[in-house]
């Protein structure tokens, strides 16, 4: 194999998007309401409806907040779908769409978290389709140029970046499809 023939950005977007075309989206299909909200456990953290936490922190824009606490709590709480759906939406696709692909600023503080599992997949399908968008318009030497003041480590190459957040993807979107097959033993549920 020639290297100098490789397509680095191509390369890059295929370690995500094989994971999701293959092995997450599907299993995220038919995703309830009762289900994206399920704790399996008491206090596991969650996005709510606004003044229902208990939690240190409550962000959001919206009729619903995700919770959380600076620092966090060791060791962290348990999260549900929809407290990681919420992350993966704003924290690991939303902040970086707007820092580097000109997306609408976003935070956790005002973004307007989804009150319903349809709404979550509807805001992670348009943040992962702005992120593939924006990566797809990278050329080698924007991927070798440094992510800048926008991201903790500002001399990274924004290849790095990409990488990073696709195994934040890979990461978080697998344990929602662990949480599903939990809810599903323990319900006695099908799907």
């Amino acid at each position: 194999m020639d290297t100098t023939e490789i397509d680095w950005n191509q390369t890059l977007r295929e370690q995500w998007e094989f994971h999701w075309n293959h092995q997450i989206r599907a299993r995220l299909d038919g995703l309830t309401d009762e289900e994206y909200f399920w704790s399996p456990v008491p206090e596991a953290w969650s996005v709510r409806p606004r003044g229902s936490s208990t939690a240190p922190v409550q962000a959001g824009g919206g009729d619903f907040t995700i919770d959380f606490a600076f620092p966090p709590p060791e060791p962290a709480p348990l999260t549900t779908i929809a407290w990681r759906l919420g992350h993966v939406v704003v924290g690991v696709l939303a902040l970086r769409n707007a820092a580097h692909f000109g997306a609408a600023p976003a935070s956790y503080e005002t973004w307007e978290y989804a009150p319903d599992a349809a709404t979550a997949l509807a805001q992670l399908d348009q943040q992962l389709e702005r992120w593939l968008t924006g990566v797809r318009g990278l050329d080698e030497a924007a991927l070798r140029a440094p992510v800048g003041a926008k991201e903790p480590y500002p001399d990274l190459p924004m290849a790095a970046l990409v990488l990073h957040i696709h195994r934040e993807l890979i990461h978080h979107l697998s344990e929602v499809c662990l949480l599903r097959d939990l809810y599903l033993h323990m319900n006695g549920a099908t799907r």
